[in-house]
């Protein structure tokens, strides 16, 4: 049970440094915490660990987080922060890529110890960064799209704009997440795993993800409470 406790743990830790980030950072923290998290995840995503009876890569509680990061800067802040948010991640994606890949250029010393794990970890990298960039994009994109449509739907429906978050937040992110999954499993990891191997990856991330969309709600719920009560860093600049 050791991933399991690890996993769940991971998941309240990551989510309540978002909520912290924004306390303490406002959305500028908020936009920092998407980039490094895009990073981590397309690090991390290359583990491959048994977890709640399912084989299952990690990074998805990452991935998870940039998606609540996106909600959270929908809400409080509007279409062209969470837009901002989802171009800042694409960009630190593509400085990594490219620095990640120089390393790999070097001749190492005779004494060196570390460039066979780095390239060992760093070579499938391109593939898995592009894939990354090519589904974050997309999916984070319609995310924020999806996000002010279920908005707009629930304010039309019935006269309240302030009512109905953990619909907004909860039926864009499960759509997204699903399009999210399929697309990057199969671009990252068709030809890497067998074929039952990525369908039990492409399950399991999914339901990772529902998992993690349900429990983001509290989450969201309390970003907008410390908005309303002027408890985030940039409150007064955003009023």
């Amino acid at each position: 049970m050791i991933n399991e406790l690890i996993l769940l743990i991971s998941l309240a830790g990551i989510f309540g440094c978002v909520l912290l980030t924004l306390r303490v950072f406002g959305r500028t923290g908020l936009y920092v915490f998407s980039a490094i998290a895009t990073i981590l995840a397309n690090i991390e995503v290359m583990i491959l660990v048994d977890a709640f009876g399912m084989e299952m890569t990690l990074g998805n509680i990452l991935f998870a987080s940039t998606f609540l990061v996106t909600d959270i800067l929908s809400e409080l802040y509007g279409k062209k922060s969470a837009q901002k948010a989802v171009n800042l991640g694409i960009a630190g994606s593509v400085f990594f890529l490219l620095v990640s890949q120089s390393w790999l250029l070097y001749l190492p010393s005779a004494s060196d110890w570390a460039m066979p794990s780095m390239r060992a970890l760093f070579t499938n990298t391109p593939r898995l960064l592009l894939a990354s960039l090519l589904v974050y994009a997309l999916a984070q994109t319609f995310d924020v799209w999806l996000y002010h449509r279920w908005w707009a739907f629930t304010t039309q429906r019935f006269g309240d704009s302030d009512r109905f978050l953990w619909v907004r937040n909860n039926g864009s992110t499960l759509v997204s997440q699903l399009l999210n999954t399929l697309l990057y499993s199969i671009f990252a990891f068709a030809g890497v795993y067998p074929l039952n191997t990525l369908i039990s990856i492409v399950l399991s991330s999914y339901i990772i993800f529902v998992f993690t969309s349900l429990a983001d709600t509290p989450v969201i719920y309390a970003a907008r409470h410390l908005k309303r009560r002027g408890l985030i860093a940039d409150a007064k600049d955003s009023n």
